[in-house]
């Protein structure tokens, strides 16, 4: 059974995971289909070592997995049920206080 500290700790990493644009355009990606991080870093326009990193965290996050096909392995999301999670967050609308978060710089 899993404990609130649990939850917490597995909350955290998934905030970790969506923090950076890269990681969330490849959760994106992944959940429609599967893909080779070759075929992910030229769709998001960034070099294989920045998807090679990038799906590294993602892999620590426990968000998604490798599945070796000949010498290169293909990345899906690990658990089913984290596309559904996705098109939910997706659906939220967020107000933000326009004095605490503005652009780039933005600290929230």
């Amino acid at each position: 059974m899993l404990t609130a500290t649990d939850h917490s700790l597995a909350l955290a990493r998934f905030g970790h995971a969506i923090s950076d644009p890269t990681r969330v355009a490849i959760l994106l990606a992944l959940r429609n289909a599967p893909a080779f991080p070759t075929e992910l870093a030229a769709d998001l326009g960034v070099s294989k070592q920045v998807m090679s990193n990038q799906l590294a965290c993602l892999r620590g996050c426990g968000l998604v997995e490798a599945t070796p096909d000949g010498r290169r392995s293909s990345y899906r999301l690990a658990n089913e049920s984290l596309a559904p999670a996705i098109d939910a967050l997706l659906r939220i609308t967020l107000v933000v206080e326009p004095d605490c978060c503005d652009g780039d710089s933005c600290q929230c």
